[in-house]
């Protein structure tokens, strides 16, 4: 679940993806795989194998198992045929989400992502009937412990759009082509973070509560545990409150 900047939202996001760690390296695998299979095993020629190899380490995954998803990919070694894609559509209260998935059969894939929408009160909608809300964002998540000033200094001396401190964290924005200079240089300074992606972010955020807040929490728990999705989008707004007792 990526694209807003909430603080409650991103910890349940970490939390969910600790709690479910065999299927992340499933997940990062299969970026790593395509990535190579798309633009070859050269790191540096690669920006998009950079990004899924650091992605990886990030999680711990093992430098074997990285290595062995680049050869799948190269076709060093037999491996699985992937193909790419995006759903969009709308979720309980009207909450905009948008789900990139990977995947080896396509039938399937669709089957199971109309089946999450239906069942918790979504409805999937037609290509560009979401994505237009969202603008592809370099995010870097740091705690609000860290040092502000420090951080702005060294983000936009990088390349970065925007520095904001709000709800308990500082997030640092930058154009996709710039994320990972403004990321090196946040590490050379030795700022430690919390994430950093490329990721969807919503221009605006919707307001949600009560009931439909839980099936639209449900919904998404239902899409990121499916192994064909890689990234679930949204544009949600939930109190930390109601995050809290969502939660339990």
């Amino acid at each position: 679940m990526s694209g807003h900047s909430k603080w409650a939202n991103i910890k349940h996001r970490k939390g969910a993806q600790d709690a479910k760690r065999g299927k992340i390296f499933t997940k990062l695998i299969k970026e790593v795989t395509i990535a190579a299979r798309i633009g070859g095993a050269d790191l540096e020629a690669n920006a998009r194998l950079r990004l899924a190899v650091d992605k990886a380490k990030q999680a711990n995954m093992p430098k074997d198992n990285i290595d062995r998803g680049i050869k799948k990919g190269t076709g060093d070694l037999d491996g699985v045929t992937y193909e790419e894609g995006v759903f969009e559509g709308y979720g309980p209260g009207g909450i905009a989400v948008i789900v990139e998935f990977m995947t080896d059969n396509r039938t399937r894939t669709v089957a199971d992502v109309r089946h999450a929408f239906n069942k918790y009160g979504g409805s999937l909608g037609v290509s560009g009937s979401v994505a237009f809300m969202f603008d592809r964002k370099g995010q870097i998540i740091f705690s609000g412990e860290n040092d502000f000033d420090k951080i702005f200094e060294v983000a936009l001396e990088a390349g970065a759009e925007d520095v904001k401190e709000e709800d308990g964290m500082i997030e640092v924005i930058t154009d996709p082509t710039e994320f990972e200079a403004v990321q090196n240089d946040l590490e050379k300074h030795d700022l430690k973070y919390e994430s950093a992606e490329v990721t969807m972010i919503p221009q605006t955020l919707t307001p949600i509560e009560g009931k439909q807040a839980e099936s639209l929490m449900k919904m998404i728990d239902v899409l990121e545990d499916n192994d064909d999705v890689q990234n679930v989008y949204t544009n949600f707004d939930i109190s930390d409150a109601e995050m809290e007792r969502i939660m339990g």
